[in-house]
């Protein structure tokens, strides 16, 4: 299927390694300019270069701290002015620690609150007038499972994960006379650092893991360019039609009829 994302322009978000690298290698694969963000500029840098090898794509790695409002404006500012236009904006970040409700101070909500949602906010609203200026645009979201099925021990993340997504589906409305879709992906299990978190402290990860997977109707863990087939989709012109969605992507762990 040609998903005609040739040309297009994407900003992928956390893209240095884990689901957005996966997500930017897909989204390059296909045709598009690929900007890549996150922190850390040395292992951006090296992304971008291993993203162009395997792809024969251009890659433009800038550096970007999505919890700092200056850094993010200066970050939207260059990645317009690189190609002259936005078309697809991939929200991602980092999740917040896991852990009880009783141990988060004011501090780590606030940080939550800047990484996971306001983050979002801020970019969202810093591309909308790139993509009404073309007349369309794709906003996608990576949010986590938990909004569907409450994860142990993940209060922060899916209270701002519960956020992004009533949010969303309020973009989508009022984005919609533009032409541009706004939806969410919330994934289950799928091998990235970020699973390692989720394990019990004082358990073997590897054994660890495969009990996880015993729970997953597929039985087995997602691999992270599975996920990235999903939003490559979401991102193209076949996906035209869907919008204010949240897409679970977890092998069928998640139980919920809704």
């Amino acid at each position: 299927m040609d998903l005609k994302l040739n040309n297009k322009v994407a900003v992928v978000l956390a893209a240095s390694k884990g689901l957005g690298k996966a997500i930017a290698t897909a989204l390059a694969a296909e045709g598009a300019r690929v900007i890549i963000g996150s922190r850390d500029e040395v292992e951006l840098s090296k992304t971008a270069s291993e993203i162009k090898q395997l792809t024969g794509n251009e890659v433009i790695a800038i550096g970007v701290d999505v919890s700092k409002a200056d850094e993010i404006e200066a970050f939207i500012a260059k990645a317009a002015v690189a190609y002259g236009r936005i078309d697809i904006l991939l929200n991602n970040a980092g999740g917040p620690p896991f852990d009880k409700f009783e141990h988060f101070d004011d501090e780590q909500w606030q940080k939550a609150f800047e990484l996971n949602l306001l983050s979002f906010a801020r970019l969202s609203r810093l591309v909308l007038p790139h993509m009404q200026k073309t007349g369309s645009g794709r906003i996608i979201n990576i949010i986590s499972g938990s909004v569907k099925a409450v994860l142990g021990n993940s209060v922060l993340s899916t209270s701002m994960r519960m956020g992004v997504v009533g949010m969303a589906k309020l973009m989508a409305d009022e984005f919609g006379p533009y032409n541009i879709t706004v939806n969410n992906v919330a994934p289950g299990l799928i091998l990235t650092d970020r699973i390692k978190h989720t394990l019990p402290k004082d358990a073997d990860p590897e054994q660890a893991l495969q009990e996880k997977a015993k729970s997953i109707p597929l039985g087995r863990i997602g691999k992270p360019e599975e996920l990235a087939a999903l939003v490559a989709f979401l991102a193209s012109e076949q996906a035209a039609y869907i919008s204010g969605t949240t897409i679970q992507i977890d092998g069928g762990a998640n139980r919920s009829i809704f």
